[in-house]
Order: structure tokens, then C-alpha cells, then sequence
């Protein structure tokens, strides 16, 4: 697979197949472009599909970086615009999705749809957490979150697993070997300390806040939000039906039941939903006279 150098570092990425408008699969944490792997054939087989692994993660370099959200912004945008992307549909999960919305926001006449799954369509509440991972990220975001994450790994060996409804034993394998250092994992602890909660921290809530307003007012953009089953935090009830309401030309696909790691347990199920709605809006087709 590919590495194209961006800034002071390289990305590597995942390309197949074939079409005029590409589709760019976004991760998350603790993720990389490998959680895409039997979604993509969905799309692969009409169009372009194109999956990076975020600076730091997966294969991609890993260059003295802050890993903030405005830093996995900056590389990405170099990504998009050192393959010269345009027409892009844009696929996310997690913080892939927040920041596919955030690249569309800043690059509206380049993206012409966004499917999203379990992802940041808000700022949150820490009140919205469940208990437990409340606890857990609290803990994440204090001095012991160094310990968790740095020593522990505990994003690969516990919330990886934990995230999903029963994660292939050889697949985990393939997320551990992406971080086998405490160095390597420093892109995974900065992201936990990144989320939207009660207004802090102040500059990625406002990002949030900017996008959201731009997937509000851009009617000429299909937007997909794949909800999951019994849905909470990112995936609830709750934000689906805010972000159905709220943003325009947007529809809600069910993927049935899954963890918030959902294209690990419904990989099928998202593949196709986002199949279907690249057909129904005929997002895959140029008009030569457009």
C-alpha cells in the first residue's frame, strides 16, 4: 500500500479501484485505515476508495507532534491536497468522522457527500457518558492517563475490545502491532483529552460547533448518519435524532447491533447502507456538462 509524504512526515494509505469521485474513509481512535478493510469492497468495486491512517497512527508516520485535533487536521488537509482530491465523498468514524465534517466545512466546493457512524455531530455533556466510561476518561484526562495509555496500552487491550461486540482475536493482533512502544502511542492519549466536554477544551469545541453549522446549511450535501442499535454516548438515540433534525439532506441508515467500533462488528451492514445511498443520490456519476 502507499505513503506519500506530507509536511515533515508521511501517510500511508490504502487506494483501490477505480472512478471519478473518490470516497476517503476516515478512522478513529485507536484505529487505523485496517478497520475500513471489508467495508471498502462495497464501494471499491464502482468508484475510488481511499483509506489513510491519521499521522501517528497505523502506518503513517510518526513525527514530534502536539496530536491534537488541529494537528490531524494539518496533515490530513496536506493528504487530500497532495493527491490532488476533489469530488470527495467522505466516510468517518469516530474522530475520522469529525474530521471529514471539519475538512468539508473549510473545503465545500470539493466534497460532494458525508456518511458518518458514531461519531462527534455535537459537542457533548460529560452527563451523557455512560458511568463507567465517564470514569475511565476522566481518568485518561488526568496524570494517570500517561500510566493507561503510554505503559498500559490500554486503548488497543481494553477499549479496542471492549468497544466492539466480539473482536477476531487476529484482527487485535493487527492493532497491537501498530503501537508497540509507549512512544507510538502518544497519538492515542492526546485524542481522549480532545473530547468536546463541557465546553473544554474551548478551540476543538468551536471546530465542532463551526461544522455543525455547515452541515446545517449546506442542502446541496447528502449526509448519512448510520445510527447502531440501543445506541449510546456519540451513537444515541438522542444525538441521531438531533443530527436528523438539524442537519440538511441528511437521512439515518440502521446498521443494526454493534459497539461503538461498529465497521468492526458491522462492516456489511455499513458497506452497504453507504452502497445505497451513493446509488440513490447518484453521488458516483459526473455530469460532463457540470
Amino acid at each position: 500500500m502507499p505513503t506519500i509524504d506530507v509536511i515533515d512526515s508521511f501517510i500511508h494509505y490504502r487506494d483501490t479501484g477505480d472512478g471519478a469521485v473518490p470516497v476517503v474513509f476516515l478512522h478513529g481512535n485507536p484505529t487505523s485505515s485496517y478497520l475500513w478493510r471489508s467495508v471498502i469492497p462495497h464501494v471499491s468495486d464502482r468508484t475510488r476508495a481511499l483509506a489513510p491512517d491519521l499521522i501517528g497512527m497505523g502506518d503513517s508516520g510518526k513525527p514530534d507532534s502536539g496530536y491534537r485535533f488541529v494537528d490531524h487536521a494539518r496533515y490530513l488537509d496536506a493528504w487530500f491536497d497532495a493527491l490532488d482530491l476533489d469530488r470527495v465523498v467522505i466516510v468517518g468514524h469516530d474522530w475520522g468522522g469529525a474530521l471529514g465534517m471539519h475538512w468539508a466545512a473549510r473545503h465545500p466546493d470539493r466534497v460532494r457527500g458525508i456518511a458518518v457512524v458514531e461519531t462527534f455531530l455535537r459537542p457533548m455533556r460529560w452527563a451523557e457518558m455512560p458511568p463507567l466510561g465517564a470514569d475511565l476518561f476522566r481518568r485518561f484526562r488526568s496524570p494517570e492517563g500517561e500510566r493507561m495509555v503510554l505503559q498500559d496500552n490500554m486503548f488497543i487491550e481494553f477499549n479496542l475490545p471492549h468497544s466492539t461486540r466480539n473482536l477476531d482475536p487476529a484482527a487485535h493482533d493487527v492493532y497491537r502491532g501498530y503501537y508497540p512502544t509507549p512512544r507510538s502511542r502518544l497519538a492515542m492519549l492526546v485524542w481522549p483529552r480532545e473530547l468536546p466536554l463541557d465546553g473544554e477544551p474551548a478551540d476543538v469545541v468551536a471546530i465542532i460547533e463551526n461544522y455543525g453549522r455547515w452541515m446545517a446549511d449546506s442542502p446541496g450535501i447528502p449526509k448519512l448518519l448510520m445510527a447502531v442499535d440501543n445506541g449510546v454516548g456519540l451513537g444515541s438515540g438522542e444525538a441521531i435524532d438531533w443530527a436528523a433534525a438539524t442537519f440538511a439532506s441528511a437521512e439515518v441508515a440502521a446498521i443494526g447491533q454493534a459497539g461503538h467500533h461498529a465497521p468492526e462488528d458491522q462492516p456489511h451492514a455499513i458497506g452497504s447502507a453507504v452502497a445505497h445511498w451513493l446509488d440513490k443520490h447518484a453521488l458516483l456519476h459526473i455530469d460532463p456538462a457540470g
